[in-house]
């Protein structure tokens, strides 16, 4: 019977990933030969400086060490486990024991010590208990998960269509390590859904490391992404880590990716191939373990075309292509929207959740918001900051988004910019241009802009056809 299937219920889907330490590497491979009898996926490291490496770049459920080992002994990779996988179990093995050892090992976090040579079937109990324990914190976490839970994937808010079907493409995408491609106008949430690929995939316990291109100079671009040595190049007075080295074992994000400099596209693209980078100013490659996600508010295709992005480099980093629409093609995400932001605003603040008043919410939802999601959150926190009674009326508006003459909740709005025409006008222009914003406001809801206007809905259906209205 395999280790899956000593497990119960939903818990024996989720694998086991053991890291095997051993400067012995023939003990090492046949530990891992054992273990993987009984259904763990194995991975073999002779020494424990290759241990270490290993544990910077990919995750671990299980960590079997040998503790008498040169340079990286045992309780190092022990140390080591609980800062970059702090999630992961450690089982020491040593022919040494004792009670010395085996309380110094505890206070430090070991889930066991096991003496040389090992017994097998001791050695599968122990792993199998810890095995237990990882499935047990991972199902936790994953029912933790309320936002996923309320909204479909965590971060990422929208009961759209447009935004279902993005959503859905999310979760297919998610646990795989394909270069993505995000696309869509400025504000539209590119990072947002960037880092739910990574929260959403294996590689999670590792960094998520943000860059946005067109804020670097050409000159520091390199630099940022691969780092450099002291000397390389004036001011280089001590080494740097690259975004790349950063992010090793984790997920890179490249934000407005088509300001890219032809020179670096070519840098970039022998990265992707090789998985390899060098520091400006030295000759040694550096093996990266990175999942790269791209983003860009232009027309990638555009730029190939007119010479200025490589077409080989599209390709590479568009095997999954993600499309963000704007904030006007999925309206009916705007409530939503507007009370995740109020109720993170209100929590950061420890205050109460505040109200919207109707005027409020139909201005907000008359808005063509060309800065999209990101706009949207500043004016809540505008409003937010602002308000004093716990209910936003329409003075807390800005008045870029409707600049208005009163506050109380049953008057028309005045629009500044198109009212300062309709001075010296005959009086049925007025009310045309009234009505036409009441409409406007309301989204073509004649009740609620006869309440706007102070009007009978008669009179206001009379007016419509009257001066030629959509409404």
């Amino acid at each position: 019977m395999s280790a899956h299937e000593l497990d119960h219920g939903d818990l024996s889907s989720i694998k086991i990933h053991v890291l095997i330490v051993d400067d012995d590497e023939a003990h090492a491979e046949a530990v891992a030969e054992s273990l993987e009898r009984v259904g763990y996926e194995c991975t073999v490291a002779a020494s424990g400086t290759r241990a270490v490496s290993l544990m910077e770049s990919r995750n671990f459920d299980v960590i079997v060490t040998d503790l008498m080992m040169d340079e990286v002994d045992g309780l190092e990779i022990l140390r080591r486990a609980k800062e970059e996988l702090p999630d992961a179990e450690v089982i020491l093995l040593t022919g040494h024991a004792s009670v010395k050892l085996a309380l110094a090992a505890g206070q430090q976090g070991a889930h066991n010590l096991l003496t040389k040579p090992v017994d097998i079937k001791e050695l599968r109990l122990a792993v199998e208990k810890a095995a237990t324990r990882v499935r047990l914190l991972r199902k936790n976490l994953e029912l933790a998960r309320r936002l996923d839970e309320k909204f479909g994937f965590e971060g990422v808010i929208g009961n759209s269509p447009a935004m279902q079907r993005v959503i859905e493409k999310l979760k297919n995408v998610a646990p795989t390590d394909s270069t993505v491609l995000i696309q869509g106008e400025s504000g539209t949430g590119k990072e947002i859904v960037a880092r739910a690929l990574h929260q959403n995939s294996e590689r999670k316990s590792k960094p998520f490391v943000p860059l946005n291109i067109a804020a670097l100079p050409e000159s520091t671009l390199e630099s940022e992404l691969f780092g450099h040595e002291p000397g390389a190049f004036t001011g280089a007075v001590t080494k740097r880590i690259g975004k790349f080295e950063h992010a090793n074992g984790g997920t890179l994000f490249l934000d407005e990716v088509g300001e890219m400099p032809l020179p670096m596209q070519v840098k970039l693209l022998r990265v992707l191939e090789d998985r390899k980078i060098t520091r400006l100013g030295s000759n040694d490659e550096i093996d990266i373990n990175v999942r790269l996600v791209a983003a860009t508010n232009a027309d990638l295709q555009d730029l190939v075309k007119s010479g200025k992005f490589r077409k080989d480099l599209y390709y590479r980093i568009s095997v999954v292509t993600i499309f963000l629409p704007p904030l006007t093609e999925r309206r009916g995400d705007i409530p939503l929207l507007i009370e995740h932001f109020l109720r993170q605003m209100a929590e950061r603040r420890n205050r109460p959740l505040p109200t919207l008043s109707k005027p409020v919410q139909q201005a907000l939802m008359a808005y063509q918001w060309p800065g999209n999601i990101r706009e949207l959150r500043n004016v809540v926190e505008s409003m937010v900051v602002q308000d004093t009674d716990g209910r936003l009326d329409i003075d807390d508006l800005p008045h870029d988004i409707a600049p208005l003459s009163s506050t109380a909740e049953g008057d028309l709005p005045a629009f500044d910019g198109g009212a300062d025409g309709l001075i010296g006008r005959p009086l049925t222009d007025v009310e045309k241009y009234y009505i036409e914003r009441a409409l406007e406001l309301t989204s073509g809801r004649r009740d609620e802009a006869a309440k706007l206007l102070g009007i009978g809905e008669r009179t206001l259906y009379r007016k419509i056809k009257e001066y030629h209205l959509k409404g």
